[in-house]
C-alpha cells in the first residue's frame, strides 16, 4: 500500500466534544428558567450569538462561556447579578475539566494507521484548549505532526500542505464536519473522508457533494482501516 499523509480533525472525529457544549447548554436553560421559550427558540438564540462572535472571538469553552452571558442578557427575565454571571460562566468552564473520551475504535485505528501512513491532528480553536486535549489524549506519539489554527478553510489547508510538504494527491483530511474539514480540503485540492458524528455542532454543517471523485464517505472511524 503507498504511504498517505492523512490529516485527522480532533473534536469529535477522535474524541467527544460537542456533547459537552450540548450539557453545558442543557444545564444554562434550566438555569435560565424561561417562562414561554423552548430549548429550541433558545438554542436559535445562542446559535445567532456564537454565528456572529465566533468570527471575532473564536472558538472553545471560553469563548462559550462569553456567548452563554450575551444570551443570558438577552432573555433573561429577571435582574441580573453577578452571581448569575458567575453561574452561567462556570458552565462553560466546566467542560474545560471533562475528560478526554476517544469515540469507539479511534485507539486501535490510529494504531493500525500510524504503523503505514504519515498522520497528523489538524484541529481549529483556542490554542491552549486543544494543545490540552490533544496532550491529554494519549494518541500523541502516533501523530508525526499537530497543528492547531483559528479556522479550517481552504487557505489554511493549502498552508498545511505546503508547509508538510505533502503530494496532494496523496493527502487526505478525515473528520466528521462538512463545513471545517470536507469541504475546504476539497477545495484545497486534497481528498477528504467524512466519518458522520450524530452530534455535530450545528454551525458545522453544511451540504456535502453528492458525488465527488476525491471524497470518501465511511459510517465509522473503524472504517479506514479497510482504505488505508
Amino acid at each position: 500500500m503507498q504511504r498517505q499523509h492523512l490529516i485527522f480533525d480532533a473534536d469529535d472525529t477522535l474524541w467527544e466534544n460537542n456533547i459537552y457544549f450540548e450539557q453545558a447548554f442543557d444545564d444554562f436553560c434550566e438555569y435560565l428558567s424561561h417562562s414561554s421559550m423552548t430549548l429550541a427558540e433558545v438554542r436559535a438564540v445562542l446559535d445567532k450569538i456564537e454565528a456572529a462572535n465566533v468570527k471575532l472571538h473564536g472558538y472553545g469553552a471560553r469563548n462559550f462561556a462569553r456567548n452563554l452571558k450575551r444570551c443570558f442578557v438577552d432573555l433573561a427575565e429577571r435582574e441580573i447579578s453577578e452571581r448569575d454571571y458567575a453561574a452561567v460562566e462556570e458552565l462553560a468552564h466546566a467542560i474545560l475539566a471533562r475528560p478526554i473520551e476517544l469515540i469507539d475504535g479511534v485507539k486501535e485505528t490510529i494504531a493500525a494507521l500510524a504503523a503505514r501512513h504519515e498522520l497528523t491532528i489538524f484541529t481549529k480553536g483556542d490554542h491552549t484548549e486543544q494543545l490540552a486535549k490533544i496532550q491529554r489524549s494519549g494518541l500523541v506519539e502516533r501523530f508525526q505532526h499537530t497543528a492547531i489554527v483559528r479556522e479550517k478553510n481552504a487557505a489554511a489547508y493549502r498552508e498545511l500542505a505546503a508547509d508538510r510538504g505533502f503530494d496532494c494527491t496523496r493527502t487526505w483530511m478525515i473528520g466528521n464536519s462538512p463545513k471545517s474539514d470536507v469541504n475546504p480540503a476539497l477545495e484545497a485540492g486534497l481528498s477528504a473522508v467524512y466519518v458522520p458524528h450524530p452530534r455535530t455542532w450545528s454551525l458545522e454543517k453544511e451540504c456535502l457533494p453528492e458525488r465527488h471523485p476525491r471524497l470518501l464517505r465511511v459510517e465509522r472511524i473503524t472504517d479506514l482501516m479497510r482504505y488505508f
